[in-house]
């Protein structure tokens, strides 16, 4: 038996396709027997397997599971939950890997799998072993696996509530109808202060509006519930609850890099001079204020995986994402949990002693572009970052190499990077007035028009 990936599934940080298209329960069944395989090779066990709402995900999931099952894997199934649910039970059951099947905030055709590997993150490499693995059916037959079933959720929401100490706070929650909406309705009532929940049925169709956090047009529901009820901020989260969105009690979204500034508060005054990570997309007004705290800012590369092995290597109590990924090491697992950055937030407000809007208000004002997302052949991408960077250079520019070329003028900065998971170049700027950041996105047409490409349309995420 062997089997053949559509190739565009195959990712730099999970697998993830359109089901009935590029994506099958074959698929599904071959993650199986290749992850399974694996597991064995390395002497393990045991599985722990979890999902999201969308309407394929039991398929998925029931193919997954015959899968490991085939090549002698036990498997637990911690059944409908967010990915940090997964991640925890992996971390807590005598288990030696776990796969979510979720499609995280992609479209409601979208399914694919999230995979960690005895404790860390499995990518790149390990993804694309994967697919030869299952193209030359190099499969181990184990005695069939068993499968049980594990009900973690009160575990999780009491992990989340762990030493929790914040205050009285009267806040909203969007859930947008993704796998969170159960443990946030768990997690509300053991929170002290008030509070208002949106669409917590998880319903794989997104019916309200699309669980990507990050695009300010799905916040409209949160900003109208915190107006309407004048609360003191709001919560969101995307389809699968790895990544948060945040508002204030105005309705100014606070990215996640001004999250990261918020959340290193508490972090610093219980591990003083610690290293604290960001994306290479992050505001220098984060790594300011890192420095500012006490903390050893580390700017590194962009993608959650990357970002995880990063905190390994470093000892990094904390790290973030402009995406909304959130990482926490310090009294937790080291993975990406938003439902635990909600708890950490409201725990950092109320060390800080300000209201939400107070801390959004206090932040130094830049102006950023978007993130600017241009589609590129794919055999370019790399390559005319690294023209980019040779120019630059040899101009003596102030330049960054850790993920593209992300580059210090007196107007502010800008970057320029490849997309690892698309044929995308994704650029962005930030300055202090509306003429510098003109100046800045005038440099990054100049240097792109000299490797004869230019900002095209948007691309999709």
């Amino acid at each position: 038996m062997t089997h053949r990936f559509d190739p565009s599934t195959l990712r730099e940080y999970d697998i993830r396709g359109i089901v009935g298209k590029t994506l099958a329960a074959e698929d599904a069944h071959a993650i199986g027997r290749s992850f399974g395989t694996l597991i064995r090779r390395a002497g393990g066990t045991r599985v722990a397997v979890g999902r999201d709402g969308r309407a394929s995900s039991p398929q998925m999931e029931a193919a997954l599971v015959d899968g490991l099952r085939q090549s002698g894997i036990n498997v637990v199934r911690v059944g409908l939950g967010p990915t940090p649910m997964l991640y925890y039970a992996e971390a807590v059951l005598e288990v030696d890997g776990g796969i979510q099947v979720t499609g995280s905030h992609n479209p409601a055709d979208y399914n694919g799998f999230k995979m960690v590997f005895q404790h860390r993150a499995f990518f790149g490499e390990d993804i694309q072993k994967i697919g030869a693995m299952s193209a030359e059916g190099d499969w181990d037959d184990g005695e069939t696996g068993t499968v049980e079933d594990a009900d973690i959720i009160d575990d999780y929401v009491g992990r989340l509530m762990a030493g929790y100490a914040g205050g009285d706070y009267r806040i909203g929650w969007d859930c947008g109808n993704g796998a969170s909406g159960p443990v946030i309705e768990k997690l509300v009532k053991l929170l002290p202060g008030e509070h208002h929940l949106l669409f917590t049925e998880v319903d794989g169709e997104f019916p309200n509006h699309h669980p990507d956090p990050t695009d300010e047009a799905n916040l409209a529901d949160l900003k109208r519930l915190v107006a309407e009820k004048n609360l003191d901020f709001g919560l969101a989260f995307d389809g699968d609850g790895d990544r948060i969105g945040a508002i204030d009690g105005e309705g100014r979204v606070i990215w996640g890099d001004q999250l990261l500034s918020i959340l290193a508060v508490p972090v610093l005054r219980e591990v003083p001079g610690a290293t604290i990570i960001a994306d290479v997309k992050a505001s220098q007004m984060l790594y300011d204020r890192i420095a500012e705290l006490g903390g050893e800012p580390l700017m590194w590369k962009t993608g959650h995986s990357l970002i995880k092995t990063k905190m390994k290597e470093t000892g990094a109590p904390l790290a973030g994402e402009m995406s909304g990924h959130i990482f926490f090491a310090h009294d937790y697992y080291g993975f990406d949990d938003a439902q635990y950055a909600a708890v950490q937030l409201i725990r950092a407000v109320h060390m800080i002693g300000k209201s939400m809007t107070q801390i959004r208000s206090e932040m130094p004002d830049m102006i950023n572009t978007p993130e600017m997302r241009f589609q590129v052949d794919e055999s370019r991408k790399f390559a005319i970052v690294d023209e980019v960077l040779d120019r630059l250079e040899a101009d003596g520019s102030d330049v960054n190499r850790t993920d593209g070329a992300r580059v210090n003028t007196d107007d502010g900065w800008w970057l320029l990077r490849a997309s690892n998971t698309q044929d995308v170049l994704v650029a962005r700027a930030e300055s202090k007035s509306a003429d510098g950041l003109d100046r800045l996105v005038a440099q990054i047409d100049d240097q792109l028009a000299k490797s004869g490409v230019e900002r095209g349309p948007q691309a999709a995420h």
